[in-house]
């Protein structure tokens, strides 16, 4: 039986502790290879201006430049300390002028209908307070034709497969995030219904062992 779902938090990471913390584990996840940005590119978002929600601290939209020519990055981030630890990082990859990183709720994106070409966001969505609310944001500003890729756990994952992620964690300190994360993450039919109720069009959720993940594009 899946446990109910507990929402983590609507505020994002703070703190320098937390930050540094955070920034470990995610650079630990790009040098095993295990960010989603191949999925990303395979999603269709593989050039032009991309939008991401909620990119801690932004390796996964700066592998996505790293492996795209001619593009620009957007990204939305509603903690400051992420967005500037984020920041920093962009520097170091040498892309400060292909990546810039907004404050702001998802939930109000200060951008004009039809922006991007394509929007992106990885394990982030269990975070939103009103999912719903992001995904319309998200939609809305996408060009027509535009790509929407969005991955996450998924809280019914078997428990060899949460111990296997449990013990790969680093730095441990992280290992009790991880447990409330996926806690606060969604089945996919709960996914499904979300997407649903948002009222977007040509989507499709496919999921594994580890999580979930939507593909829509916006009709023409």
């Amino acid at each position: 039986m899946v446990k109910p779902r507990v929402h983590e938090t609507d505020n994002g990471i703070t703190g320098e502790f937390n930050v540094e913390a955070y920034d470990e584990m995610l650079r630990t996840l790009r040098d095993r290879g295990w960010m989603e940005t191949d999925e990303i590119i395979k999603s269709g978002i593989r050039s032009g201006h991309a939008l991401e929600i909620g990119p801690g601290p932004g390796y996964l939209g700066l592998e996505w430049l790293k492996k795209t020519e001619g593009t620009r990055l957007t990204s939305v981030d509603i903690s400051p300390d992420m967005i500037a630890r984020a920041t920093k990082n962009a520097e170091a990859y040498g892309f400060a002028e292909r990546a810039e990183f907004v404050l702001s709720d998802a939930r109000h994106l200060p951008f004009e209908n039809g922006t991007f070409d394509g929007a992106f966001s990885n394990g982030s969505l269990h975070e939103w307070a009103m999912p719903e609310d992001v995904m319309k944001e998200m939609f809305r500003v996408l060009k027509p034709g535009g790509k929407l890729f969005l991955s996450d756990l998924r809280r019914d994952m078997s428990p060899p497969v949460r111990w296997f992620l449990w013990l790969g964690t680093r730095p441990k300190v992280m290992r009790g995030g991880l447990l409330t994360s996926i806690g606060s993450s969604y089945t996919r039919a709960e996914l499904e219904k979300l997407i649903a109720d948002a009222g977007l069009k040509g989507w499709a959720v496919t999921s594994n062992l580890l999580g979930c993940a939507v593909r829509v594009t916006k009709p023409v």
